[in-house]
């Protein structure tokens, strides 16, 4: 397979190596001097936990008072 690097310096993936990744959307771009790997990233689990709290509707200072309350020893 050949990928041809344009003059705005990208690159299009065939779409054999592509489909492999499923819905990738970033890869990490590494090189050791003569060849270039793509190492796909994958959201982490932090990042859903943050996706699913903001779809929620929970704030920052919701889940800060929420621990807050939580410690309150009485």
């Amino acid at each position: 397979m050949l990928a041809k690097k344009t003059v705005k310096n990208q690159i299009t993936l065939p779409k054999t190596v592509v489909s492999k990744f499923g819905n990738v959307e970033y890869f990490d771009v590494s090189t050791d001097g003569e060849t270039i790997v793509l190492r796909p990233l994958r959201p982490s689990r932090a990042d859903e936990v943050r996706a699913r709290l903001e779809q929620l509707g929970i704030k920052e200072q919701d889940v800060y008072d929420a621990v807050t309350w939580a410690r309150k020893t009485e």
